[in-house]
């Protein structure tokens, strides 16, 4: 059994092949490779490996006039826009050497391209070859196509995300009518089970077949035979289509290694997604740093207190940002990997204990103090570095990460989390018959009946979220039944609103049923005040403008708030559907039974829980996918004999790959989980990006997903 660390050196390996490829060159690449690249050695890698400069994959850039070599990274298919982009700059350019490296491989780009016969070599690497040598002027100059994975990124030793698939997202049931529309009535699907790859968009036949291409190349390079499973309608297609990748037939007759791969969708459990956990530092980082510009997972990291800069109020940063990925130094790493593993607590004395560390091994004049650790202690630490070059290079990492620490547990806005989670919590637990809302530090005074999730109807559910919906400084009424005053740092903004509407829908099938008109009025209610709410914001959110259409408030009318919110609900009725099809995890809700609260059961735990079970039951939601004629032989085997059909824990490397996207805390629980019942297990987590609660709304509201942009 070959570790983990073998699949986690993969990236990197895959990049190797680009970088030999740098050297003199000016390089040129788009956002989603920039990002994996981020996290597999950065910029420093290509300058390290030779290349002269690199840019942003846009139109508007372009090589210098002694710059005569180029190379692209790109994560699309040559043709459409991406074709258009590198012609416009060689065409601005003096290039007598291009190199292009694409994500996308040729089988793919042919099927894009409606070419289905296998073809001798790389046909259309090779027009694409030409077609470059025709851009740079003299068809004597060198071109060069190549196909290379670098989709994936190693942000900790547990876990390899895909930044390029990261707004691919399992369908959902209004998919399915946009779909249906093309198809003769008696041929339309009557479930997302139904769906096959034929009868997805030509853009998303391509993203799927990508992802199984990138993540057969992994296995191919490691000599892997795989069992693949899934959980999902979305996963089930992945699945299948690398069940069926041409290599991976091949492949699999002579693999040395064996593993088991399992495919989630993120959809049949999103109260895991949307919901604010008290106890994870890096969840709370991701969510109130701003990200880095054309990045998923990174965020933006204040460097300004390492300078005698001064801050100016409303003024352009003029400083480069640091950020969580540290991948030079090993004790930014290590520090890393703790804080994305840890509760929250352990985490922040990590934090502090590192700094401790650095500026002992740096003669700094620290203050050691003891008991528990504020913003403005860390930031003290930090401060010491600034005043010596040597020292600040040498524990850069660690600074960023401490400084990070610092700006989220000072931030404005860190209140908010906490309104969400005891929103949250009073969700699960109790539902206050005076439908008020009752902040976490009021909850102790009130004595209002109360009755729990499962004896409350969904309409007396939905009421519990009305006073929170207020526009911003808005005071509630003064009466006995409302939470007061909204005005302060702990109210809540339009997207956390819609996070808690996401986090409310994700549970309404766990409510008893309700009165449909009943339901239907208290909604029109939210919609309502949901559309004030936003038409009354100074300012628009990204997830706002992607929402609504509008840049900015004053080209938001009233008329287009509403059509959105209406928008949004008419999603969010379908959210309570997503386990329907499931014989066994249809439910995340674990009722109180006098004794022990009601909890939220993860999907993934029982999920694990069911792999990691010793009598090994097989069980009708975890669906074998790397089927073929061995399959159907042992199906018809075992009517006669008892043949075992493959079960994920068979094999002592284990494979998680949640479509959608996975949070730190499931992370962390899933470690809990291997750890108590099956320890000896590898597991490696995949995913399409790492998640902060406000990616739920956008996910669902404002993606493409049946059209992903495949750069055509």
């Amino acid at each position: 059994m070959l570790p983990i660390e073998v699949f986690t050196c993969f990236p990197g390996h895959m990049w190797d092949k680009v970088l030999s490829k740098v050297k003199k060159a000016v390089v040129f690449m788009d956002d989603k490779c920039a990002e994996s690249l981020h996290w597999n050695g950065g910029a420093t890698s290509v300058f390290e490996a030779g290349a002269r400069n690199l840019k942003e994959f846009s139109s508007f850039e372009a090589g210098g006039e002694n710059e005569p070599k180029a190379v692209f990274v790109v994560s699309t298919l040559l043709k459409g826009r991406t074709a258009d982009i590198i012609k416009d700059i060689i065409g601005l350019s003096h290039f007598q050497y291009c190199v292009v490296f694409t994500t996308v491989a040729h089988s793919i780009q042919l099927l894009a391209n409606n070419v289905t016969a296998e073809l001798e070599g790389n046909p259309v690497f090779e027009q694409f070859e030409e077609k470059l040598s025709e851009w740079m002027g003299d068809m004597n100059y060198t071109a060069e196509v190549i196909h290379a994975p670098v989709v994936f990124a190693p942000v900790s030793p547990q876990l390899l995300l895909a930044p390029t698939f990261a707004h691919l997202f399992p369908l959902l049931p209004q998919d399915l009518k946009t779909i249906n529309i093309k198809r003769t009535e008696k041929k339309r699907f009557v479930s997302l089970t139904d769906v096959d790859m034929q009868s997805l968009t030509p853009e998303l036949q391509i993203e799927i077949k990508t992802l199984a291409s990138a993540v057969n190349s992994m296995f191919e390079s490691t000599s892997t035979r795989e069992e693949s499973f899934a959980v999902g309608p979305m996963s089930r297609l992945i699945a299948g289509e690398l069940a069926n990748h041409p290599q991976a037939k091949s492949r699999r007759k002579t693999a040395t290694n064996k593993a088991s791969i399992v495919f989630i969708d993120r959809t049949l459990d999103l109260t895991g997604a949307a919901g604010h956990h008290g106890d994870s530092l890096v969840e709370k980082i991701l969510t109130v740093l701003q990200p880095l510009p054309g990045h998923t997972t990174d965020v933006q990291v204040d460097m300004l207190e390492l300078t005698n800069l001064q801050h100016i109020p409303d003024s352009q940063p003029t400083l480069a940002p640091g950020c969580l990925a540290q991948t030079q130094l090993s004790t930014a790493r290590l520090l890393w990997e703790t804080m994305l593993a840890s509760k929250q607590k352990e985490a922040v004395m990590e934090v502090r204990r590192q700094l401790v560390e650095a500026a002992s091994k740096e003669n700094l004049p620290i203050k050691m103090s003891l008991g528990r650790v504020t913003p403005e202690q860390l930031c003290s630490y930090v401060q010491l570095f600034k005043s010596s070059w040597g020292a600040l290079e040498s524990h850069c990492g660690v600074l960023q990460l401490g400084l990070a620490t610092a700006q989220t547990l000072r931030h404005p806005t860190l209140p908010r989390w906490d309104t969400c989670l005891a929103f949250e919590r009073l969700l699960l637990q109790v539902f206050i018959q005076s439908a008020t809302l009752i902040p976490r530090r009021k909850m102790r005074k009130h004595h209002s009946r109360s009755r729990a999730l499962g004896d409350s109807d969904f309409a007396g559910v939905l009421r519990q979220l009305l006073p929170l919906m207020k526009p911003r400084g808005e005071e509630g009424s003064s009466s006995e039944s409302s939470s007061g005053s909204r005005a302060g740092e702990d109210e809540c903004g339009p997207d956390e609103l819609l996070v808690l509407l996401v986090y409310l829908y994700s549970l309404a099938g766990e409510a008893q049923p309700a009165d449909d008109e009943e339901v239907e009025k208290v909604e029109r209610e939210l919609i309502g005040a949901l559309t004030l709410v936003i038409t009354r914001e100074t300012e628009l959110s990204t997830l706002l403008q992607k929402l609504t259409g509008c840049g900015s408030p004053e080209e938001l009318t009233m008329e287009r708030a509403h059509t959105a919110v209406e928008g949004v609900f008419e999603t969010l009725k379908e959210l309570s559907h997503a386990r329907d099809h499931l014989k066994q995890f249809t439910s995340v809700y674990t009722a109180s039974d006098g004794v022990h609260q009601a909890t939220y059961r993860p999907f993934l735990r029982q999920v694990l829980e069911e792999i990691f079970h010793p009598d090994r039951p097989e069980c009708p939601d975890i669906e074998h996918m790397s089927g073929g004629l061995t399959d159907l032989l042992k199906t018809g085997f075992s009517m006669f004999m008892k043949v075992s059909r493959p079960h994920p824990s068979d094999h002592g490397l284990l494979f998680l790959f949640l479509v959608g996207g996975i949070t730190p805390s499931e992370l962390r629980l899933i470690r809990e989980v291997v750890t108590a019942h099956k320890p000896g297990t590898q597991v490696l987590v995949l995913s399409t990006r790492l998640l902060r609660p406000t990616d739920v709304p956008e996910l669902l509201f404002t993606t493409q997903r049946l059209v992903p942009d495949i750069g055509v």
